[in-house]
């Protein structure tokens, strides 16, 4: 059986994962010691990556270590793509494709879908299982939506709710159905 399709993404509290001309600096880099905000605890879980273009390029362009070692990450793209670690392809074709592809290599783990434009596909296809989303304690007024544009309303569950110093605050809610 098939591993669910997760999302793990922080967002300002007006909704956006990136600010204008996709701005990152508000988001928290330095977390307190010994706490990452559940990202490796999330990691051990994912079997593989579907992660959007712009997301991809974002990484490149900051030249961030590498967050993800040895797992796989499928970019969708229809673009030649320049592979940051050796666990990187290409992927292209619709939502269910993609995700056909990244659970292939995920394997019977979870596959973590990242991106604004990929993450309002896959939700709008009705292909993501659990949204976990760290609210950071700031307004940003535009940026890059993570939710808004979506063609039809999604209920949610919540299942947990924690909170950070510095007040973030993660919400992990599952998704009911369409």
């Amino acid at each position: 059986m098939p591993g669910p399709v997760r999302i793990f993404i922080g967002c300002s509290l007006d909704g956006f994962i990136a600010g204008p001309d996709g701005d990152l600096s508000w988001l928290p880099m330095d977390p307190p010691p010994g706490d990452d905000y559940g990202f490796a605890a999330h990691m051990a879980g994912v079997g593989a990556l579907l992660m959007g273009r712009a997301t991809y390029d974002t990484i490149g362009e900051h030249g961030w270590d590498w967050p993800y070692g040895d797992t796989p990450v499928l970019v969708a793209t229809s673009r030649p793509l320049e592979p940051l670690a050796p666990t990187v392809r290409a992927v292209s074709g619709t939502p269910a494709e993609l995700v056909a592809a990244a659970r292939a290599a995920a394997g019977e783990r979870a596959v973590y879908a990242d991106g604004g434009s990929l993450i309002r596909a896959l939700v709008d296809a009705g292909l993501v299982d659990e949204a976990i989303v760290t609210l950071v304690p700031v307004l940003l007024g535009a940026g890059a939506p993570l939710f808004a544009g979506l063609t039809q309303r999604r209920p949610l569950e919540l299942r947990s709710a924690t909170t950070y110093p510095g007040g973030l605050v993660q919400l992990r809610y599952a998704f009911a159905g369409p």
